[in-house]
């Protein structure tokens, strides 16, 4: 069992964002045992049916949320510093149950996902695109692990 997940819908297009992606997920691996799962992404609707896209990649991101803890991102979740990141992960993978990260897709995560979280976490009160938030993520969490495992990290 892998200790983290990360869970989003589709690949990451942007090929720059896509090679951050892989670079952090490798520092993330030297750390610990991290899963990424880019589920089914919903196709051949438009922007403006919105709700149906997030209907459909939840039944897709559902699949791969077994007894984990569930942390989703969105919008209006619980903002953390470094510091609380790295001590809400130590304390969570302490116990028995994996830490599960869900990102939505360009329109976000359904109703339905976020009321399965146990927690929802906000990365900042800025908006990002989706993509961005991947990035973002990942790079937060490589930086708890090293906060964590008392390694330098520059600020």
């Amino acid at each position: 069992m892998e200790r983290l997940k990360i869970i989003w819908p589709g690949k990451t297009k942007n090929k720059d964002l896509r090679a951050l992606q892989e670079f952090y997920l490798a520092k993330i691996r030297r750390l610990e045992s991290c899963r990424l799962i880019e589920a089914k992404e919903a196709k051949g609707l438009k922007d403006r049916d919105a709700e149906k896209i997030k209907d459909r990649e939840a039944v897709h991101l559902e699949k791969h949320l077994q007894d984990d803890y569930i942390v989703c991102l969105f919008d209006k979740g619980r903002e953390m510093s470094s510091g609380e990141l790295a001590r809400f992960l130590e304390k969570r993978m302490c116990s028995s149950r994996g830490v599960a990260f869900v990102v939505g897709g360009f329109a976000g995560l359904s109703e339905r996902v976020l009321k399965q979280a146990n927690l929802l976490l906000s990365l900042s009160q800025m908006t990002f695109s989706h993509e961005l938030c991947r990035v973002v993520l990942l790079e937060q969490i490589y930086r708890a692990l090293t906060i964590q495992k008392g390694r330098q990290y520059a600020k």
